[in-house]
């Protein structure tokens, strides 16, 4: 593949950085209220089947049902987040959650109905939906509402201009051509991040993962290099699956009544966590307890399904194919029946993901980032957490809404970089290319360096290997590999568009991976356990009731800050952090964690 010497350059009002769930929302709402905007969607993959809802959904996972109120689901997310999250982000999704389901079952999804024609609960805060096409109808709609929309193509990092977002760069996986995108206002929806820790399958199931493992935390690191605070990325998630297809269990429990057994059959949630709430403690801990099962000797562990009847199964295997037809075409392939044998279940890695936990973009109500002109919705959207689906349509709405209503008032022109800026750009997007065709002898290829990202992690950062547990010199030698992991990118070398398009990757999830340790270090207490377990601090500590946010500042340190839940920032002394460590504070030379 030859060097190209320029960017291609598209202009446009609204960049939406993006077409999953929350970009092709937020991009039909600001077509539709603004019809002389010009909005321009970039998406990695397309939008027709990309990000986390690319297979389909069999439930709206966010819903006010009747008997709830806005009130009683913020307390509900208050108590599954241990206590830390924000609330006004949180009620203001909550606030949308009728309207943007509304609008998306006008366009065409299907959802389930009792006899009285009302939506049909699974649980406290579900609906069933028929999800399967979700995404094709909402790319439909966005083609409809005469959105722009640049597919295959993966943008690199934000262009910004004194310190303000004005687009962004990239490049097309189809041509290799180098792409600007010039915008007034530019909105970030890539999603979380997945392939950061060594993943429950390997080889060539190594992509056989909960989260979408194209989600490569892109979103995440452009805003880091261009120093957007973040928020929360120590609390990961880490979901309970079905073993082998990881399937979400879900369905099993709300669905279809499934309860937690151990091999001795024993509902040990009932026994031994009843004090947490049982089957409806804080969805940490719903991890947490089957591995203190596992670790006692009473493992595997399972769902018990063995209560179903002939129409249950075929209840529970239409669900199933709604999103994950895989796992019922495994559980045909091994013979299961699932009225006999319950299904197994394991926990993933570690995942970040806004929506379920809340690492992300520090955001205002409207979804502003800390950095002039960008915004942030879904995944990538921090301190909201509990969003799911319903929520990501409604952040995607908040910030279109927000985005273009600052364009009519401000009615200001593009701004474009420098010569030399972009040529730094140009050449920081092509700098994994080789420059004739062919890799040179003693380069790295992509696969390889995000193995060896995949392995630090895992074994030093709460991984699978150690049960998801951590403490503070593990944390610290993970910092010290991925510092030299980074000195090793030179050496990748990529002799194709594809093969660049992963070298990125790797760069972004090492970025990201980076800011996630500091904020692991930085939380000495366990706020969440199964999520973020500390063996050095087990316990939770009411002085870390707060958000944990960080700055990557330019020359590379990360500057970490403490800010209350209302979020303000706090005075804070990390008292004797290199005295507690002894002789273990050998592993981080010339480093130390950054203070507010």
């Amino acid at each position: 593949m030859s060097t190209p010497n320029a960017f291609a350059v598209y202009d446009t009002d609204l960049l939406i950085i993006g077409g999953g769930t929350a970009g092709c929302y937020a991009a039909i709402i600001a077509r539709r209220e603004n019809p002389d905007l010009k909005v321009l969607v970039v998406d990695k993959a397309h939008i027709d089947r990309s990000g986390c809802l690319a297979g389909g959904m069999n439930a709206i996972n966010a819903y006010i049902n009747p008997g709830e109120t806005v009130d009683s689901f913020v307390e509900y997310v208050r108590e599954d987040a241990m206590g830390i999250l924000r609330e006004d982000l949180v009620r203001t999704q909550a606030a949308l959650f009728s309207e943007v389901v509304a609008t998306v079952e006008a366009m065409g999804l299907p959802i389930v109905k009792d006899p009285d024609g009302k939506y049909s609960p699974r649980g406290r805060w579900n609906i069933k939906i028929h999800g399967e096409s979700l995404k094709p109808i909402l790319a439909r709609e966005v083609r409809r509402s005469g959105a722009e929309v640049l597919d295959r193509v993966v943008v690199t990092d934000l262009v910004t201009i004194g310190g303000a977002v004005h687009g962004a760069v990239g490049f097309s996986l189809k041509s290799g051509e180098p792409i600007r995108v010039s915008a007034k206002k530019t909105i970030v929806a890539t999603g979380g991040a997945s392939g950061l820790y060594r993943p429950n399958n390997e080889g060539r199931s190594r992509h056989k993962m909960w989260y979408s493992p194209f989600n490569a935390g892109a979103g995440y690191a452009i805003g880091i290099r261009a120093g957007a605070e973040m928020t929360s990325f120590e609390h990961r998630f880490i979901a309970l699956r079905t073993k082998d297809t990881i399937a979400p269990t879900g369905t099993l429990a709300l669905g279809f009544g499934a309860p937690q057994v151990n091999s001795k059959g024993e509902e040990f949630m009932k026994l031994r966590w009843a004090d947490k709430g049982g089957e409806g403690a804080p969805t940490p801990l719903r991890l947490e307890a089957p591995l203190r099962e596992i670790e006692a000797g009473n493992g595997p562990c399972f769902m018990d399904t063995r209560h179903l009847g002939a129409a249950d199964l075929k209840r529970l295997y239409e669900a199933y194919l709604d999103m994950y037809p895989n796992t019922v075409l495994y559980w045909a392939a091994n013979n299961d029946d699932l009225t006999r044998t319950p299904v197994e279940i394991c926990g993933t890695e570690p995942y970040l993901v806004g929506g379920h936990c809340q690492a992300g973009y520090w955001v205002d109500v409207d979804r502003r980032t800390t950095l002039p002109n960008l915004f942030a919705a879904g995944d990538v959207a921090g301190g909201a957490p509990y969003k799911f689906v319903s929520g990501c349509f409604a952040e995607g709405a908040i910030a279109a809404r927000a985005a273009s209503r600052e364009i009519r008032e401000e009615k200001k022109g593009l701004a474009h970089p420098g010569k030399s800026v972009e040529a730094a750009l140009l050449q920081r997007t092509l700098s994994f290319l080789s420059k004739n065709d062919k890799v040179k002898p003693g380069s790295i290829r992509p696969d390889e360096a995000e193995s060896r990202l995949q392995k630090i992690m895992d074994e030093y950062a709460g991984g699978l290997r150690t049960s998801y547990r951590m403490n503070e010199a593990g944390l610290l030698m993970a910092k010290k590999k991925l510092d030299f992991l980074r000195q090793d990118l030179g050496r990748i070398e990529a002799e194709d568009a594809f093969a660049l398009m992963g070298a990125h990757e790797v760069a972004d999830r090492l970025d990201v991976a980076q800011v996630l340790v500091e904020h692991l270090l930085a939380r000495r207490e366990t706020r969440w356990p199964g999520f973020q377990s500390r063996q050095d601090w087990p316990n939770a500590d009411r002085r870390y009731e707060h958000f944990i946010n960080s700055i990557r500042e330019n020359e590379g340190t990360i500057r970490i800050i403490h800010r209350s839940l209302s979020g303000e920032i706090l005075p804070w002394e990390d008292e004797g952090f290199q005295e507690s460590l002894g002789e273990s504070a050998i592993v981080t030379s010339g480093t130390s964690v950054g203070k507010s």
